[in-house]
């Protein structure tokens, strides 16, 4: 296959950015779209150019680090898949393919595609997390879970917080995030204890961040690899709701 590439240049997040053009041959369609960077980072390398920065780990569609906005789309065009686990088969020989970082104000860009979460992260710090004193290792089956909260919490759970929803979002909002780390929480017993407090701070600290408010387009969910439901900020308000509005503790 030979495409054309036009990729998101930026030394670093107060320099000006632009878009510049490559092309490449004879890229094989078995190739994952990280490989296919791979191979035009080792034309540029060979060439005394610059090569492109982006974020990669697993590969494997479990840590969200390859993020990229792929014609217009967060992640590509393949519905459920990590940029990682897209393939060149999704392109057809003679494409133009644009790449860019996420666009949000909270996402600022390192270098070229590669962007800072770490408003994420402090998300998480904020409460999503259970820090009661468990004590030692106990059974699996020591509290009884019912399977519907267990396979509601498992759903909720499989948010990467690779920001695909932020990117997706008009409004930059962190609603789906927000609401899959908090929700999967609700539903199981060891999340009951900070139940309150989580919903607060963590709403508390997205706010700050400067995310944006969810005006229910659902772009979030559309583009989330990992299908996380838009019951996630359903559960998100009515959580907020319960600990502000009604007070409960």
């Amino acid at each position: 296959m030979k495409l054309t590439l036009r990729i998101w240049r930026q030394k670093d997040g107060k320099a000006a950015g632009k878009l510049e053009t490559y092309k490449l041959d004879a890229v094989s369609p078995d190739m994952s779209f990280l490989e296919m960077l791979d191979v035009l980072n080792e034309q540029l390398t060979k060439s005394g150019g610059d090569p492109v920065s982006f974020d990669h780990d697993c590969r494997e569609g479990i840590c969200g680090a390859c993020s990229m906005v792929i014609n217009g789309r967060p992640h590509g065009p393949r519905k459920a898949t990590t940029t990682c686990q897209l393939h060149m088969r999704s392109f057809k020989d003679g494409d133009t393919i644009t790449i860019e970082p996420w666009r949000a104000a909270p996402f600022p860009v390192i270098k070229d595609l590669s962007v800072s979460r770490s408003s994420f992260d402090r998300i998480i710090a904020a409460g999503g997390f259970v820090s009661i004193n468990t004590g030692s290792t106990v059974d699996g089956n020591a509290t009884p879970i019912g399977k519907t909260d267990a396979d509601e919490a498992m759903d909720y759970a499989q948010c990467i917080g690779c920001g695909a929803c932020v990117a997706a979002c008009p409004n930059a909002a962190a609603m789906l995030f927000t609401g899959a780390k908090v929700a999967h929480l609700v539903k199981l017993p060891q999340g009951q204890v900070e139940r309150s407090g989580r919903v607060r701070n963590m709403v508390a600290q997205m706010d700050k961040e400067g995310f944006g408010s969810c005006t229910n387009h659902g772009e979030c969910s559309e583009a989330c690899p990992k299908e996380i439901p838009f019951d996630a900020i359903v559960m998100l308000n009515r959580e907020y709701m319960r600990a502000t509005v009604a007070g409960k503790e």
